[in-house]
């Protein structure tokens, strides 16, 4: 399998050393040579992250996951850091930023919580779908296709004979599952638009964060 139709996993668990779910998905993909797996946590233990080099290592693969544990029901914190510090204006979107355009993208995620939690019934009233409906908005921002969330739920229930199943489903979903929604090559007026320097002085971004 060759770099470009190689999906690249872009691991983020805090430590790696305590994990159980993600250790078996990733080993899952390593072992069987199907994806490159790139843990950040464990490139940039300092916290300073080589935004060329990584920017040049998603270039180059067309299929993207972001693998993580549920976080407050987000990611965790060096993956939104990672997001804001490599995923920049005129690189990822706005004027000029074409890099991800066409990609296929995904999110998998794992949870202590029974999946039955994640139902119009459950204890959060909400999908996981829903949950991760930023992710979504992220590719759609970004012109990439995006995938089904892979969701493995109930960490504390599963038997190692069932994970092994899931981590041999979710290898078949890191290689070949199709999108949900495709990006079909149109940019909006902002993707076009260069903003004057005084959209980005220290009073605009105070405003914009209020």
């Amino acid at each position: 399998m060759n770099t470009k139709t190689k999906p690249l996993v872009i691991l983020a668990h805090p430590d790696m050393r305590i994990s159980r779910l993600n250790a078996c998905l990733a080993r899952a993909l390593s072992e069987t040579d199907s994806a490159t797996v790139h843990d950040i946590y464990q490139a940039f233990p300092s916290g300073v992250i080589d935004v060329s080099a990584e920017q040049k290592l998603v270039e180059a693969h067309d299929r993207i996951i972001f693998q993580f544990p549920l976080t407050w029901y987000s990611c965790p914190p060096f993956l939104s850091t990672w997001l804001v510090e490599v995923y920049k204006r005129g690189w990822a979107y706005g004027p000029g930023g074409r890099a991800l355009n066409f990609k296929t993208f995904g999110v998998a995620v794992t949870t202590g919580s029974n999946g039955r939690d994640y139902t119009r019934q459950g204890r959060y009233r909400r999908s996981m779908e829903e949950v991760l409906v930023p992710f979504e908005l992220l590719a759609r921002h970004s012109g990439m296709h995006y995938l089904t969330p892979f969701a493995l739920t109930a960490a504390r229930e599963l038997a190692d004979e069932e994970l092994a199943v899931k981590a041999a489903a979710y290898r078949q979903h890191v290689v070949s599952s199709a999108p949900i929604s495709t990006f079909e090559g149109k940019d909006d007026d902002r993707a076009k638009t260069v903003y004057a320097a005084h959209h980005y002085s220290s009073e605009s971004r105070g405003n914009a964060n209020e």
